[in-house]
């Protein structure tokens, strides 16, 4: 086997056939395999074909008795139930899969949309806050809306009760996706149904990396915030508590490389404490439409002619004169031994996956697979934003 190091600049090919997006979709619904697991397997593997085959043996590995992958009977009736809702499966490195969330470090290998799928390769603008907004809030988010949404950007939220919806409503006409925490066809609130309806067929999209007729649950909505601002080139939160999801947006889209904005409100206003505090600690101001487009490139540049007597190289021909290194041996006794670091290393508070291989002061390569291991195992588990904790129940092994 082989060591290839993930890069989120040049991902896997995509699948080509069917049976290849049957076997990406079985990979990743497989048990205890998150999105970076999904990438680990196939950069080591090659194929999806090859990590399933290898899927029960790593899982033996890392401790892990019995464990088979998900059936294909599961995903096949998974794609059955999306060609009944007219929802279309978009794998990461295919032209309609959305330029800016490729380049996120824990990018969805797949994602459902229901709608144009073409709007996802448009810019895109984050509007995100709370869910009990004042009706100044309300107001704020669907001015916003129509000025970006002049400007040529799409509005991108979660389709939640208060400013996501007033930023959808007032989107419609220029562009709006809403990302959604469960899957693709369940529509959360039902109270947004008719805006849901309203979005696809205004040309805007539904999307989901979620599994059809999955219910949205708490732990999910991290994960689609993620989405949220991975697609948009800024965040910006209109009105949100001291601790909100829209703050946890905002964190993800600093970690992204977002630019992250804020609408202020009064101190003596709940609802407002988050931005203020965004604000307290650098984000940028936001009192109109033209204070987000300061902070970004014209959309409506012309593109700069490309250079004579050069041409792109494919990436295939790239990675084929790369030298393949293989990856080292190491004993039983070593790997237990890197377990037990990094289990130390790790507490309930989120630690980043570069500053804990830092700590570790090991390669990247051998702390790499040792967290595929711990994940698999459930002893590890991964946050939005390459950030990972210790699963509770595995305290007990640190000391």
């Amino acid at each position: 086997m082989r060591d290839h190091s993930y890069s989120s600049t040049h991902p896997p090919l995509p699948p080509t056939t069917e049976d290849d997006r049957v076997s990406w979709l079985r990979l990743l619904r497989s048990r205890r395999v998150g999105v970076a697991t999904f990438w680990r397997l196939l950069s080591e593997h090659g194929t999806a074909q090859d990590a399933l085959q290898a899927l029960p043996e790593v899982a033996r590995a890392a401790g892990v008795q019995k464990y088979d992958s998900c059936p294909e009977g599961v995903v096949l009736a998974e794609m059955k139930a999306a060609r009944a809702r007219g929802a279309r499966l978009v794998c990461r490195g295919e032209a309609a899969y959305p330029t800016d969330l490729a380049e996120i470090d824990d990018a969805p290998p797949m994602l459902w949309v229901i709608g144009d799928t073409t709007a996802l390769s448009r810019p895109m603008i984050a509007l995100v806050g709370a869910r009990n907004a004042s009706s100044l809030g309300l107001r704020m988010a669907r001015s916003l809306s129509a000025d970006l949404g002049q400007a040529g950007y799409q509005i991108v939220s979660g389709l939640a009760r208060g400013i996501d919806t007033a930023a959808h409503l007032e989107a419609l006409e220029t562009g709006t996706v809403a990302v959604l925490a469960g899957g693709v066809d369940v529509l959360y609130p039902s109270e947004n149904t008719r805006l849901a309806e309203d979005i696809v067929a205004k040309g805007g999209a539904l999307i989901s990396e979620q599994p059809m007729g999955l219910q949205p649950m708490a732990r999910h909505f991290p994960t689609r915030n993620r989405i949220v601002s991975g697609l948009a080139r800024a965040v910006v939160v209109v009105e949100a508590a001291a601790k909100s999801g829209s703050l946890i947006t905002a964190r993800t889209a600093l970690d992204q490389g977002r630019e992250v904005l804020a609408v202020p409100g009064h101190p003596m206003d709940a609802r407002a404490s988050g931005c203020n505090i965004l604000i307290r600690d650098g984000a940028r101001l936001v009192r109109n439409g033209a204070d987000v487009l300061e902070t970004l490139p014209d959309i409506h540049t012309a593109a700069q002619p490309e250079l004579p007597g050069f041409e792109e190289e494919p990436l295939e021909d790239v990675v084929a004169r790369l030298p393949q290194t293989p990856a080292p041996k190491r004993s039983l006794r070593d790997t237990a031994k890197l377990h037990l670091q990094i289990l130390k290393q790790l507490g309930p508070s989120p630690v980043a996956e570069d500053q804990l291989i830092r700590d570790l002061g090991a390669p990247s390569g051998e702390v790499a697979p040792a967290l595929t291991d711990l994940e698999l195992e459930g002893r590890v588990q991964r946050k939005p934003g390459g950030f990972l904790t210790l699963v509770p129940d595995a305290s007990e092994t640190r000391h």
